[in-house]
Order: C-alpha cells, then structure tokens, then sequence
C-alpha cells in the first residue's frame, strides 16, 4: 500500500517565528526595485512624503483625508508592503476604532461623536500608509544619498544607511541568543492553562536576549568606525569631489515633475471638493 504524503499546514505559530519576523522585516526595510513608486527620483519621493507626513495634521476636513487615504492606499498596494507591517496597522487601527467607539458610547455620546473623533484615524492612516508606500519602494542607498542631497550632514545620511545595513545583522544576532538560552534554558514541564507558563517563559528569555545583544552590537559599532577611519572617511565625507561623484547617478526626470505636478492637481481637487461635500 502506498503512502500518500499529506501537505504540512503551517500553524500560527509557525508564521509568527523570529525567523519569519526577519524575513518581513527585511523585505520592508530593503524595499522593491520594480515598484511604481522606485521609479522616481528619492529626492522627489521624500519631499513628496514630507507633505504627505505633515500635512494631515492641519486638515480637518473628513473629504480630504478619504481622498487622500484612497489615493495612498492603492500607492501602497502597488509597493507591495510586507504583510507582517500591514498586520500591525491593521490591528491598531481596530482598537484604536474600538477604543474611540467604547469610550463615546460609555460618556453618552453616541456614534455621532465616534464619527468626529475618527478624524485622527483618518489622519494616522494618512501618514502610516504614505510611510509604508514610500519606504518599502526606497533601498537604504538612495534613501541616505537623497538625504545628502538635500542638505543633511553627512554623518547622519551615513548614519541612515548603516543602521539599514546593520539591521539584518542584528536581527540574526538576536535569532541566534534566542536558540542559544533555548538550549541551556529548561522550558516548563507543564504548560498551564491556556499555556501561560510556555508564553511567560518565551517572553523572559526574549527580554534576557536584548542584553548581550545591546553588547555585540557595541562591539561591532567600534569595529566598524575604525575599520572606517583607517581607510579615511572622515576626509572623503568632507571632499566636495567625493560627494559629486556620489551623487552623480540622482537625477530628476520629467516623469519626477509630473508625479508632483498630478499629486498637487489630485489635492487641489480634494480640498474643492471638500469645500462642496461636507462630511
């Protein structure tokens, strides 16, 4: 007789391990080459964000911020986000909605004033999906070169690109110190009721694995800036040569100016718009 091999159904567990955490985490923070979004100019994108990050803040009108948190979205959706990212906004989002629900319904106010304080949500979303669509089209690379660009010191654009850098490193690192007090550790002989001496045990060792992490890190910091030093960065950030050459591959083309240009037409028809329909 036959054995027929059945398909593995990966448990919940299994999709929330480190090591899947890992795999988001990089996807999100290394971005997409062939995305909608990676094909202008970082510079244009971040001046773009910037609008788009500050403001939402100073709109109150709920026909503008729909429209705008329409338009990000499908942005968003043609970068292909990571779903771990995408999970996580998800579920603030229903308990903050939850949260505003609760408290209007239990101070008398009905969904009426539930509806006047999801402006914020609208406004959150705003900013959230705009971080998330520009983000994950953008590699570390261009992000720190358009920040160069713009005026920022050089340190810090570095700065930007080696924390980008560092953080798969780190992320393996952690993954690591977790299998290694797995190992030495003794996990409880009883799970408890709904496992709670399993979670409280995995939670402990997760906080102990921060601590040598916060030292190799240190570590590794210093090894870095001296292997730096000796082949002269200081210097070169400093040469105006070095940075022109840099920056030589940035170059805004027609389709940047036409990015803007649609994305100031679609908000100045938002806000008539929002000056005719009143939410």
């Amino acid at each position: 007789m036959e054995l027929v091999e059945q398909p593995h159904k990966s448990t919940l567990w299994e999709k929330l391990s480190v090591e899947r955490i890992k795999i988001e985490l990089l996807r999100t923070a290394f971005g997409h080459s062939l995305t909608f979004l990676s094909k202008f100019d970082p510079r244009i994108l971040i001046v773009w964000y910037s609008f788009f990050a500050i403001a939402p803040w100073f709109i109150h009108d709920k026909t503008v911020l729909i429209g705008m948190l329409l338009a990000i979205a499908i942005l968003t959706y043609t970068s292909k986000p990571s779903v771990l990212v995408l999970i996580v906004l998800a579920f603030g989002l229903l308990t903050d909605t939850a949260y505003m629900l609760i408290v209007s319904l239990a101070f008398g106010g009905g969904l009426s004033a539930a509806w006047a304080l999801s402006t914020l949500t609208l406004k959150l979303l705003v900013i959230a999906l705009a971080s998330i669509a520009v983000f994950s089209s953008m590699d570390p690379e261009k992000l720190s070169d358009a920040l160069l660009s713009l005026g920022m010191p050089a340190q810090f654009s570095f700065g930007v690109a080696y924390g980008y850098r560092m953080l798969p490193i780190l992320i393996e690192e952690y993954n690591n110190l977790l299998y290694s007090y797995r190992l030495r550790g003794r996990a409880p002989l009883r799970k408890g009721f709904l496992g709670y001496r399993s979670l409280i045990h995995i939670g402990k060792i997760s906080i102990l694995a921060f601590y040598p992490l916060i030292l190799n890190t240190a570590k590794r910091t210093r090894t870095t800036v001296e292997a730096l030093e000796v082949k002269g960065f200081t210097y070169a950030i400093k040469d105006p040569k070095v940075k022109r050459i840099k920056l030589a591959y940035l170059k805004i083309l027609p389709r940047d100016y036409v990015f803007i240009t649609v994305s100031a037409i679609y908000v100045a028809l938002l806000f008539w718009m929002g000056s005719i329909i009143n939410l």
